[in-house]
């Protein structure tokens, strides 16, 4: 080996190196502004787990820096090369690729031999309206129609940034009136058995759905059956409920990556996240009107306990800034905030929250309203749960006991409808 060579070799190590301490010096410095709240189960576990979804995210952003891919477009690759792994067969499960509508869709349908049209569900995945695809809840999808008999249709709707509000709503549309058409001479379902049920984001496409079908009343297709929603995310007006102080830093997701999904649903325009985390996009008029539905003191004792006080919100508004988010105002966007004559047409409902999860107020504050208006509501909280944990159910991978429990008690409650 000549000397040049020997320089150039030594020269591309220590960029490698250089870039590897930097790389683990990011992720480091990221992972370090996590907070793991000492009551839930396997703090370790959560902690190296996000770090891996840290060391992408850095990764997908020096790429994006270079250049060469976008860091979603990056996120996605990863997740869905590493997490949505080579299939097992599913024995007592049909299972098919397919389209509803233009819009793709996975069916699982159960082999076993039924005495009467089976129960239907369709299942709206979540990922910040950013992430996630029909391969990742691949597991979710199979266990659920396993376990309660279920056909389920898992919908691959249309992402952000790529597409914007409300072609992710449009799309959940779309495939629902298609099964609900078909669902009984194609699939052996029953039309009137059918839940609409998601996670996360695809909890608020749920609520967001249902209430859009109420509104239409479509004679010709009956109502959904009931509701099933995992941690929704339901409302963008208000980013400083105790729950988001609580977990503003807690796995798997911060409040602050809250509002960048919010907006790249809405619109993408980030120049108004900060203003948003602030309080400063709501008018002084319409904060009094939504204070009914959000105000903190709805909240039981326990869940404002671990706030030492209400922070300091934004009084004034940006008009500006306003007339950027109010579409994100709307109830098909924000469902919570719909009125009382909209929200009375809710089927009967199923919501689970976590306590170390910046959208657990949500849940609570929806399912209170939903009560006090007299639906049906099964509400289950819990207690060392955190976001995204409804995901980490089984055994055969990353596994959380409080994702067991999740579902756990989605599949009773779907067992029971």
């Amino acid at each position: 080996m000549d000397t040049a060579t020997a320089i150039l070799i030594i020269g591309f190590a220590a960029l490698a190196a250089a870039f590897c301490l930097l790389f683990i010096g990011l992720v480091y410095a990221e992972a370090m502004n996590s907070e793991i709240p000492p009551g839930i189960t396997n703090p370790g576990k959560l902690h190296a787990l996000h770090c891996f979804i840290v060391g992408i995210a850095v990764l997908g952003r020096v790429f994006e820096r270079l250049g060469l891919c976008s860091q979603v477009s990056f996120t996605r690759w990863c997740t869905g090369s590493l997490m949505a792994l080579k299939r097992l067969p599913a024995p007592g499960l049909r299972i098919k690729d397919m389209t509803f509508s233009g819009v793709p869709v996975r069916v699982y349908e159960p082999t076993t031999a039924s005495d009467q049209k089976r129960r239907g569900m369709m299942y709206f995945h979540g990922g910040g309206w950013v992430l996630g695809t029909i391969d990742l809840y691949d597991d979710i999808c199979r266990h659920i129609a396993k376990e309660t008999d279920t056909t389920v249709v898992s919908v691959g709707y249309r992402l952000a940034p790529e597409h914007r509000f409300p072609a992710h709503l449009d799309d959940c549309e779309a495939a629902t009136l298609h099964f609900l058409s078909v669902a009984k001479d194609e699939f052996g379902v029953d039309p009137g058995r059918v839940v609409l049920g998601g996670d996360s984001a695809g909890g608020n496409l749920t609520a967001a759905l249902s209430q859009r079908l109420a509104r239409k009343q479509a004679g010709h297709l009956p109502s959904p059956l009931a509701l099933v929603l995992i941690y929704p995310a339901l409302q963008m007006a208000d980013f400083n409920l105790p729950s988001y102080q609580q977990n503003h830093a807690v796995p798997l997701l911060f409040r602050a990556r809250t509002v960048f999904y919010f907006l790249q649903y809405l619109n993408g325009d980030m120049s108004v996240s900060q203003d948003v985390l602030a309080g400063r996009h709501i008018p002084a008029e319409l904060k009094q009107h939504y204070k009914k539905w959000l105000d903190p003191a709805i909240l039981p004792p326990e869940f404002r306990e671990r706030c030492d006080q209400r922070p300091k919100v934004a009084t004034d508004h940006d008009g500006e800034v306003y007339h950027i988010i109010k579409d994100g105002l709307q109830p098909e966007f924000s469902p919570l905030l719909a009125e009382d004559d909209v929200l009375r047409l809710t089927p009967p409902t199923f919501i689970l929250t976590c306590e170390y999860d910046v959208l657990r107020d949500d849940g609570f504050l929806f399912q209170k309203r939903l009560k006090d208006l007299g639906v049906d509501v099964t509400w289950h909280h819990l207690p060392d749960g955190f976001h995204g944990a409804f995901n980490f159910f089984s055994k055969r991978r990353m596994y959380f006991p409080t994702g067991e429990r999740a579902m756990e008690q989605v599949v009773s409650y779907i067992k029971g409808l």
